[in-house]
């Protein structure tokens, strides 16, 4: 309950204030409002999504523009402006996502810019838009007898749009899409293995993040009764993605807190700097420079998470039991279910690996071992379909998928870890395992947002909860996975690989940073998975670890295989002591 006395002050604040405030502070909340709505896309997008967008502004103009044209021109109920200003923004952010989400790097940041000044530029010469002279006598919002004309009546439309996007929001993000989402930032490699199509998932939240700003494009049009350029251009957008940024842009209550920060403190300076010097507008631009360094260097996560540091966590209940999600028939043991077949991987002119060749049959754990350097790590990547061969085959479960994505393989029931750890810090240990059962479960975005979606979240969470508890993890599934050791951390990846419910499972380096027990108790738990009927593919250095467990043993060396076998048999091999174990038999 006390965790939560910030969220039930604001909320009674928000009713009340009308009440008790001002003319001046009621339009100022409602300006607040139609901010925090960019904002709350750009906390999606960039915040959660990692994509960095400068354009938002040119989205709240074509919402804009496109209602107070409709209304003007032609005399059209606002409502009909709403559903042209959505359409005409959700397309316009179709585009231009196609375009340009395929672009990397800074680029992409880039050409929001340039497309954000191209759209400023088309508002401004366009003469059925007023050219830059704008539109004016847009009329208000009405609904049946009710008028929204006055701010009070705008004040209440705006903040229940408000309210009700962040919650659809955060439903959003505790839904399967909305844990897509949340993966981005962990990289395109970890996430499609999984079977997440990241572009998909980068569109989408970018159409998001562009309906929110059209939607605020139209609650500003009908409150001000007027448009023109001028808000709509990139400076607008960085003061957007500043409000994002200063509210805490990885929380959904840093859209409105950021927005209201911002907003009142360039009130407070256009009040004050005038009377101080005549150069108000250059110095005001400073100081609020000033302000975004000083956050970054105190509050770099932003007010909320600032804030938040000093409130008890909320207990969470742990999570129900619930029917358990359908399991995968598996192949009959002993059948052929991986074949490498002389495969190569050149990069320039270096070989990393050399016609290599080796099965894997149902039911079997085989260890791929070898020194520094042997191209163990990229011969992983060439399974699960990181990589590409240069030459020869790779087939699973009687598939050639050497030209797969990793996508389509994680599909086939392969899953994996990786060499270094890929979780995301800032999600929970079980919402970090139900990232692995993505692809067992089919709700979309709509469904997500509302909680349409119950039924199949809590068999993922059961199965999530399942996996954490077979690998040690289930005393405190709430808890963030970056608190954990790296040892730890590497039981959790494998706990998420297995929420895929893999008929091969291939773990880079599992025992890594384990301590003796964990290593036994890692042992029990991938012989127990062999039991049944799970095949295992490790790379490991630790040959102990490896000489008790496996079943067979595929030495590299320099990218080419050098010898296969019983582990006993390895062992003995004088070639592999000599290259790979000091020596010593």
């Amino acid at each position: 309950m006390v965790a939560r006395l910030p969220l039930i002050a604001g909320l009674l604040v928000l009713v009340l204030l009308p009440s008790f405030a001002g003319t001046f502070a009621v339009t100022l909340m409602n300006y607040i409002g139609i901010y925090a709505l960019v904002a709350l896309g750009l906390v999606l997008l960039t915040g959660i999504g990692g994509l960095t967008s400068f354009g938002q502004a040119s989205f709240v103009g074509v919402g804009a523009y496109s209602t107070a044209w409709l209304t003007t021109a032609y005399g059209l109920s606002p409502w009909a402006g709403l559903v042209l200003a959505l359409v005409l923004t959700g397309v316009a952010a179709l585009v231009i996502g196609t375009v340009t989400l395929r672009l990397g790097g800074h680029f992409l940041p880039l050409s929001t810019i340039a497309w954000g000044i191209s759209i400023y530029f088309l508002f401004g010469n366009m003469d059925s838009l007023g050219r830059f002279g704008g539109l004016s006598g847009v009329p208000p919002i009405t609904l049946g007898p009710i008028s929204f004309a006055t701010n009070g009546a705008m004040y209440v439309l705006i903040w229940i749009t408000v309210c009700i996007s962040a919650l659809l929001c955060w439903n959003l993000l505790r839904s399967r899409e909305g844990r897509a989402i949340r993966s981005l930032r962990g990289g395109r490699i970890m996430s499609e293995s999984f079977g997440i199509n990241t572009f998909r998932i980068r569109l989408y939240t970018f159409v998001i993040a562009a309906l929110l700003a059209g939607l605020s494009g139209w609650l500003y049009a009908h409150m001000s009764r007027f448009v023109s350029p001028a808000p709509f251009d990139v400076r607008a957008s960085i003061d957007y993605l500043f409000m994002a940024i200063s509210g805490g842009s990885g929380y959904l209550a840093g859209a409105i807190v950021g927005s209201a920060f911002t907003s009142v403190a360039k009130n407070f300076l256009q009040d004050v700097l005038p009377s101080i010097t005549s150069n108000a507008g250059p110095l005001e631009t400073v100081i609020f420079s000033v302000i975004f360094i000083l956050l970054l260097q105190y509050a770099r996560t932003g007010i909320v998470a600032s804030v938040q540091r000093w409130l008890p966590r909320r207990a969470l209940p742990m999570p129900a039991e619930a029917e358990e999600m359908p399991r995968r028939v598996m192949p009959e043991p002993g059948s052929l279910m991986l074949e490498v077949d002389k495969v190569v991987k050149r990069f320039g002119g270096l070989v990393a690996v050399n016609e290599v060749d080796f099965t894997v049959r149902t039911g079997e754990i085989v260890a791929l071992i070898g020194p520094n350097g042997a191209g163990k790590s990229t011969m992983f990547n060439l399974i699960s379909g990181v990589l590409s061969p240069t030459e020869g085959r790779v087939r699973f479960l009687g598939q050639d998928i050497t030209s797969y994505g990793p996508r389509r393989i994680a599909s086939l029931g392969l899953s994996r870890t990786f060499q270094h750890v890929k979780l995301r810090p800032t999600m929970s240990l079980i919402d970090n395992v139900m990232l692995g059962a993505y692809r067992r479960t089919s709700s979309g975005f709509l469904a997500g947002a509302l909680r349409l979606n119950q039924a199949e979240e809590r068999r993922a969470r059961h199965e999530a909860m399942r996996q954490l508890r077979r690998c040690g993890l289930g005393d405190n599934p709430h808890e963030l996975a970056g608190n954990l050791a790296l040892g730890q951390q590497r039981i959790l990846e494998i706990a998420r690989a297995l929420a895929a419910d893999p008929a091969l499972l291939l773990l880079d380096e599992p025992a890594a940073g384990l301590r003796r027990l964990e290593k036994k108790a890692l042992a029990d738990l991938l012989r127990s998975l062999r039991g049944e009927g799970v095949t295992i593919l490790l790379v490991e250095h630790d040959m102990e670890f490896v000489m008790d467990l496996v079943d067979r043993i595929v030495v590299m060396e320099f990218g080419s295989k050098l010898t296969e076998g019983l582990p006993a048999d390895v062992r003995a091999d004088k070639r592999v002591q000599d290259a790979y174990l000091g020596g010593t038999a």
